[in-house]
Order: structure tokens, then sequence, then C-alpha cells
């Protein structure tokens, strides 16, 4: 009977203090240990593509692309760290130590607040582009841009250190037993995450979209009435570019995709501690991390520019000297 029990604990040494081994549903088996390590290798494989993609061919310098950069580069840190440690989370003893998980929760918060940074920056980059497209060249430049990215990094570093940096000083202190990994946010942490992680960015993101939104048809309709030459005249000269409503598209398209999927992983935290860290909520956070998965699927089906980077990649073309000049647009 006693070893039986003992079978039954992560650490089988430590009869008063181990945790039991995690008994899973018969639909999180499926989920964690059938579906979750294909889309973990194909997540890093193609957020891997988007990163050479944009880092190596000059052409793909632009401003946008800088932020899909670092927003493929979390989709990266996603695939590789984080659909892991929920796997084993989920099907088996953490076994990695107290501080291993102290910290696979703080870089999990700072990879979030990053992804939810550059999504900002990137609807504040299509709303400038739509909206005040003769300022666009000035306002938003490559330089900006990245000092922008390097603030969100750095922000999102501090910013999470004061979430959930107790248990970085004292790991393991609010566990129950050795061989879980949870996460703990206390109150005040928790109301503050929640204005500047949730409300106050997805906030500003469907304000600057909508903006986007009714400005875009109303310029389609304005290109298609074709009223008088004058009319028409200083519609072309004050409107987007035709790529720009077709990048706001596409970008659209992915905010949408990340509202999605962001929303519920939110609601669920929300909801208190004990919610946040059972079996189910890991679905729900599965979900948002499925995201990472999807962004470099949009780029494929809609940016001609992300196939032909692919295919030079994949044939090994980029090796050849001078790759990098290679016209991709």
């Amino acid at each position: 009977m006693d070893t039986q029990h003992g079978a039954e604990l992560c650490f089988p040494q430590l009869f008063n203090t181990s945790c039991k081994k995690p008994a899973a549903p018969l639909s999180q088996i499926w989920l964690f240990q059938i579906l979750m390590p294909p889309v973990s290798l194909l997540t890093v494989v193609l957020n891997l593509l988007v990163i050479i993609s944009i880092s190596h061919f000059r052409q793909l310098h632009t401003p946008t692309n800088i932020l899909l950069l670092s927003l493929a580069v979390t989709d990266f840190l996603v695939g590789f760290m984080f659909m892991p440690g929920e796997i084993l989370r989920n099907t088996a003893c953490w076994f990695l130590g107290q501080l291993t998980c102290s910290l696979y929760n703080y870089v999990s918060f700072t990879v979030t607040f990053v992804s939810v940074g550059d999504v900002v920056l990137i609807s504040f980059d299509r709303y400038v582009a739509i909206c005040d497209p003769l300022h666009y060249p000035t306002r938003i430049t490559d330089r900006r841009v990245k000092l922008c990215v390097c603030l969100c990094w750095l922000c999102s570093v501090f910013y999470c250190y004061f979430i959930v940096g107790n248990d970085l000083i004292q790991p393991g202190s609010y566990y129950s037993c050795y061989g879980e990994c949870i996460i703990f946010v206390g109150f005040i942490a928790g109301v503050v995450d929640l204005v500047l992680s949730f409300i106050v960015p997805v906030s500003v993101i469907i304000v600057l979209y909508m903006r986007v939104f009714v400005v875009a048809v109303s310029q389609a309709r304005a290109m298609r009435s074709h009223v008088t030459a004058v009319t028409l005249q200083l519609s072309v000269s004050r409107t987007p570019k035709k790529s720009e409503l077709k990048a706001a598209r596409t970008l659209g398209v992915l905010v949408a995709v990340f509202l999605i999927c962001f929303c519920p992983y939110y609601c669920v935290s929300l909801l208190g501690e004990e919610l946040l860290n059972s079996a189910s909520a890991s679905i729900v956070f599965c979900l948002f991390y499925f995201n990472s998965f999807l962004n470099p699927l949009i780029y494929a089906m809609f940016y001609p520019w992300f196939r032909k980077a692919v295919k030079l990649i994949v044939t090994l073309q980029i090796l050849q000297p001078g790759s990098c000049e290679v016209s991709m647009l």
C-alpha cells in the first residue's frame, strides 16, 4: 500500500511535502501530449523564418516590419519555451526546481507584455499610415520604431518584476508542495496588471483600428466616386497608398486574431488564483499561445514577400553573396 501511494507522488522520498503526479483528463492528454508538441515545433520554425526574412533582406527593413520582427521574437519564445513548459506543467511533475519555475513565470509575463506592446505599436503605425499619410515618412522612421521596440522590451522587464518579483526573491514561498509550478499575483499587482496589460492596451487597439477602418472605408468610397477632376486630385494627394490600405487590412486580421486569443486569457486570470492555476485555465492559456502559431500563417497568406523569402531560405539561396539586396517587394 505504501509503495502504491509513493508511486503517485512526484518525489516519493518526500512523503509529507511532495505533490501528487497530475492526473489529466482525456481532453488534456490530447491537447498537451498530441496536439501541442507539433504546434510548438511549427511555431518555432515558422517564426524563425520570419525573423531570418526580415533580418536578412535589406528591403524588408521597414518600420512596420521592425514591429513584426519584435512580435516574431516573442512568438518564437512562446513556441521554444512556454508551449513545452505548459506541456510539462500539465502532464508531469515540475522537476526543474522552484527557482526555474519562478524564472519561467517571470519571462512568461514579460513576453506576454511585450506582445501586447507590439500590437499597440502596430495599431498606431497603421493609424498614422492611413489617417495621416503625408506625415508618415517623417513621423514613423526606422530609428524611432527601433527606439520604441527597445523601450517596450525594457519597460516590460521592469514592469513584470513588479508583478511577480516577490516570487523571484523567495522562490517557492507560495507553493503548497514540491513538484508544482504555479503563478501567484498579489491583489494590488493584479489590479495594476489588469489595467496596464488588458484594459488600457485593448481599448487603445480597438479605438485606433476603428478610426483606421472608418478612414479606409471613406477613402475607398472617395476613390470610386470620381466626382470631379479637382476632387479626385485632392483625394489622391491626401489618401494613403493602395499598398498601405492592403497592409492595414492584413494587420487588421493580425490584431483581430490577437484579441480573440488574448481576451479569454485575461478573463480567466480575473476570476481568481485558484482558477488561474486550474487545469481548465491551462487550455485558455494554450489558446493565447496558439496565437504565436497563427501569426506567421497570416504573413504567409497575405504577404508575398514572406513566401518569396521562405523560398530563398529553404533553397539556401540566402547564402549566396549579395542575397540581402534581392528585391522582395
